[in-house]
């Protein structure tokens, strides 16, 4: 797109993302929200490294897969695509693995902004007051864009009544003006808006709709970042060698185990279920999904990948000595009899590209002013090919087809429950046998208050990437151990999250949503934001916090972390600052810092946090919401272990 070959302009050639490089094959690491749980920078680092490579092996220069719009209700189609619902961490993941693939090729931020809503996103009108925007919805991308990012993708649905694309509140007057970006901009995938500009440019300069200065400038972003990606990145190619290289499968496997979360890791006998033994002679994997190579998505974001090891795969290769029933239907008695023989049960159930996604030919088909953007019929084949498929009714709810990227389902979720099916094959399989798993696939929260007190263990196992059934293996055995924390709360009910209208023409965005949400309705979380648990304790000791003396945004933590159990692990201290003031959170996650203990050992650990959340915005400017805040340093959003300290601002 864009080139010009006399002048020896390489044009811009776009992959798609976020969980790999979306051009012929190439490795599929977990989707973006398991990477989010790890909450692991220099790992997500690594994975942007690796697919900015593959990328360019694959001949593009800019990759669109960094995604951090906030999810507002977790029934969004494409939640997995993003970091969780908390700005820091969203701002933190996205910076990182811009820093990786921005090593080989341009990185591209999306959707600015206000995009979690998947069924209407082409004709939904989003309505937010100034303060809530500039807090909640826009603070992750303010931070990717200050640490450099090479461009920006608009969203498709408009705010406060004017397209995303459109906007010079948002593109001009907040990204450029304010944020200092230098890059150039993006619009989303509508090609008719884009060419139909294009051919009225002339005309819109000859009658002062568009001023010279503003095709420039324009033109100037592209050529500017262009020549910096050859500069900066031009001199060498990766091969084709790196697609899918065993450095990249192994690193598809370290991010997919530090991305698994234990949720729940009742006794058995007397000792936790987890972790297994490796003397079992039997285990029954059970469930739709105990043999699916389930990587997420299959829209924009589909990975194309050589090898997926399902989970009963990644268990049969850890035990070679032992049977591994496979039953995968949902057959209630074969569950049982499967489960009843065995040692121990995994059932992996959840959701897959039906279920949640993209949702591209229902919204052509419920929304006919979209109609003009499908290209005309010059009665090619290729022409009738995308409008028939386009045009023709979708396919309903729990259909199967091969994709959903304008041929299929997908779109947001309807529940965020598991289906019916699923939750009898987990009654069956823990009715037959108490050494029994549930391992969850999915890309945001689902709510398991009417099955979680039946099985012994509980794993969030995400669309976890070419290795995920490896990654589950060794967690289930102990060669690994959790260290993943949901980077979202789950609640008990849908009656405690925001109203969900995933059909709505128009819609409000507030500040209230998730953990916060929760705090402020003073309900339990059935695992709130941050949680995860270990083969091992910690304890916390000796917390200061000091303000940093060059940066006035940011505090220094210190704490003293021991490992007090019999195994290694890694703990995540996670930094909430805690004020009391009307109509604002009552927690707010501050930043967060990682360390790796051996058993019984302790360290002494140091890292820099952010007050940007403690900030208001008012009259275009920022203040702290209250100078005096109490610091929390825990495992999760309101651990009641977590070390406090009064603070002065």
């Amino acid at each position: 797109m864009g080139e010009v070959p006399r002048l020896k302009i390489p044009g811009v050639r776009f992959s798609d993302g976020p969980r790999g490089c979306v051009m012929g094959n190439s490795t599929a690491f977990p989707v973006a929200m398991a990477r989010a749980a790890t909450w692991d920078e220099a790992l997500e680092e690594r994975v942007g490294r690796a697919i900015g490579r593959e990328c360019k092996a694959l001949g593009a220069n800019q990759f669109g897969g960094i995604c951090i719009n906030l999810p507002r209700h977790p029934s969004w189609g494409r939640i997995q695509e993003t970091y969780g619902e908390d700005p820091i961490i969203l701002g933190k993941m996205a910076t990182a693995v811009t820093k990786g693939v921005q090593e080989n090729v341009m990185g591209c931020l999306k959707h600015l902004a206000l995009n979690s809503m998947e069924n209407a996103r082409f004709k939904v009108d989003v309505q937010v007051d100034d303060d809530v925007l500039h807090e909640v919805y826009l603070p992750h991308f303010r931070h990717v864009v200050e640490q450099g990012i090479a461009s920006v993708m608009s969203a498709y649905n408009s705010v406060r009544g004017q397209f995303a694309g459109q906007s010079r509140e948002l593109l001009m007057d907040i990204l450029r003006d304010r944020w200092g970006f230098k890059g150039f901009v993006v619009e989303d995938f509508l090609f008719g808006f884009r060419d139909q500009r294009a051919q009225h440019l002339e005309a819109a300069l000859i009658n002062g709709d568009v001023s010279q200065s503003d095709v420039d400038r324009a033109g100037r972003a592209i050529l500017r970042s262009l020549i910096e990606n050859e500069v900066l990145r031009g001199d060498s190619k990766p091969t084709k060698d790196v697609i899918f290289c065993g450095e990249h499968r192994s690193l598809a496997r370290e991010s997919a185990t530090r991305s698994m979360v234990l949720l729940k890791n009742d006794a058995v006998n007397g000792r936790p279920l987890l972790p297994l033994g490796s003397d079992l002679s039997t285990v029954a994997v059970v469930g739709w999904q105990a043999d699916s190579k389930n990587t997420g998505d299959k829209g924009s974001s589909h990975v194309r990948c050589p090898e997926v090891i399902s989970p009963f795969q990644g268990i049969k290769e850890a035990l070679p000595h032992a049977e591994i029933v496979v039953e995968s239907s949902n057959d209630i008695s074969r569950v049982k009899r499967a489960a009843a023989s065995a040692d121990a049960v995994v059932v992996v159930v959840g959701y897959d590209f039906h279920d949640e996604g993209e949702y591209t030919a229902p919204a052509f088909n419920a929304t006919p002013a979209l109609r003009h953007v499908i290209p005309p019929d010059d009665d090619s084949k290729e022409a009738r090919s995308v409008i028939e498929r386009l045009m023709n009714p979708a396919p309903k709810k729990g259909e199967r087809g091969k994709d959903n990227y304008g041929f299929g389902t997908g779109g947001d979720r309807r529940s965020l429950c598991l289906r019916p099916d699923d939750v009898a094959v987990i009654k069956a399989a823990t009715m037959a046998n108490p050494r029994t798993i549930v391992s969850i696939v999915a890309g945001g929260t689902v709510i398991v208050e009417e099955w979680k007190d039946l099985p012994s263990a509980i794993i969030f196992g995400w669309y976890s990437g070419c290795k995920g059934g490896c990654a589950l293996a060794d967690l289930l055995l102990g060669k690994a151990n959790f260290s993943g924390r949901i980077p979202f709360c789950i609640p008990t009910c849908e009656e405690h999250l925001p109203k969900a209208d995933n059909d709505a023409e128009a819609i409000k965005y507030d500040r209230w949503y998730g953990q916060r949400l929760l705090d402020r309705l003073q309900v339990p979380a059935s695992f709130p934001l941050g949680f995860g648990l270990s083969y091992t304790t910690f304890s916390l000791a000796d917390l200061r916090v000091d303000k940093s003396g060059l940066d006035q945004e940011q505090l220094i933590v210190r704490l003293r972390v021991s490992n007090t159990g019999a195994k290694e692990g890694r703990y995540i201290a996670q930094v909430y600052g805690v004020v009391e003031v009307p109509e604002w959170p009552k927690r707010s996650l501050l930043g967060y810092g990682l360390v790796d203990l051996a058993s019984e050992e302790e360290k002494d650990i140091e890292f820099m946090v952010s007050t940007r959340p403690l900030q208001r915005w008012k009259s275009g400017s920022w203040a702290l919401a209250s100078r005096l805040v109490e610091i929390e340093v825990g495992g999760y959003s309101g651990d009641e272990s977590s070390l406090k300290l009064k603070l002065e601002m």
